[in-house]
């Protein structure tokens, strides 16, 4: 029961924070940069992300059994697979906005335009179903026997391919390919980026580096997180004598760490973000009712 009120606790603070993100993007007009449509698309993603996997776990913390159907199952490896690879695609797309703010400030708005945003979203969210479609058909088409229990916190495509009933290769192969491509074309996209900012920073003054580096540092810490923890996934499920209990706990705080620190990380590194949160909550906030006094009239006769 305690896991359950933790799990749902950084649940409603992962929902809260990224709407917040969300509703002030679209509702602060001194929020209109492409960073923030980038930022409350990311937002998005992380909401998405989250509630495939995690409230189908609370409910079954909370009656002892977690079901889900063969079509939810494989619906639920898709979209996680793909809402994962279209964050790191949307990360891409930021630290190319980022790239495009320092390197090429003049010419920023002629590049930036809301077709080219609209595209380059467009293109995160293409690059990841094309990244997922073909693991996900191959794992389909497989056939299936022995115990229907998936040891993990939810349709894990590595879980679920431990209980096909035949040769796995092609499974392996296409999965493998999929995650190499994936990550590698984000991470190298990611790090050419940052590697054109470091050397036009290192051009700069330094209240411009400073500036630059200012602008550039929650992007930059949130990229480190997700590839991190990427990383700790990965070598969780490659070193044999880890228990799966350990594997289950490492993904789900894969899964959710970093939505439930990307708001806080923008929102702590950001001005813009935290005056414009301020403004949202205060137009929320109850006006306050002063007391009235009557006001006697005397009339005079002359």
């Amino acid at each position: 029961m305690v896991l359950f009120f933790i799990l749902l606790l950084g649940y409603m603070i992962i929902l809260g924070g990224n709407s917040m993100i969300i509703l002030v993007a679209l509702t602060d007009s001194k929020l209109n940069s492409p960073m923030y449509f980038f930022l409350y698309n990311l937002s998005f993603v992380d909401i998405i992300y989250t509630t495939i996997t995690i409230p189908n776990m609370l409910s079954g913390l909370l009656v002892g059994m977690n079901t889900i159907s063969v079509p939810g199952c494989f619906l639920q490896m898709y979209f996680f697979i793909q809402l994962t690879v279209t964050g790191r695609a949307i990360l891409t797309v930021m630290a190319y906005d980022r790239y495009v703010a320092i390197c090429n400030p003049l010419r920023y708005a002629s590049i930036m335009t809301k077709p080219a945003q609209l595209l380059l979203v467009a293109g995160a969210w293409s690059f990841g179903a094309l990244c997922t479609l073909p693991g996900t058909s191959v794992a389909f088409r497989q056939f299936y026997c022995g115990p229907n229990v998936v040891k993990h916190g939810w349709c894990d495509p590595s879980s679920v391919r431990r209980l096909v009933c035949g040769d796995i290769a092609v499974d392996n192969i296409v999965s493998l390919t999929c995650a190499v491509v994936s990550l590698s074309t984000t991470g190298i996209l990611i790090l050419t980026s940052y590697i054109l900012i470091g050397v036009s920073i290192f051009r700069m003054g330094v209240v411009q580096r400073l500036k630059a580096f200012g602008t550039c540092a929650a992007h930059l810490t949130v990229v480190s997180i997700s590839y991190s923890s990427a990383s700790c996934v990965y070598i969780s499920y490659r070193v044999g004598n880890i228990p799966p209990e350990v594997r289950i706990i490492v993904s789900v705080l894969y899964a959710a760490l970093t939505p439930f620190l990307n708001p806080m990380i923008y929102s702590l590194k950001n001005k813009e973000l935290r005056e414009s949160i301020g403004r949202t909550l205060m137009r929320f906030r109850p006006a306050a009712v002063l007391p009235t006094k009557d006001v006697n009239t005397v009339t005079t006769w002359s």
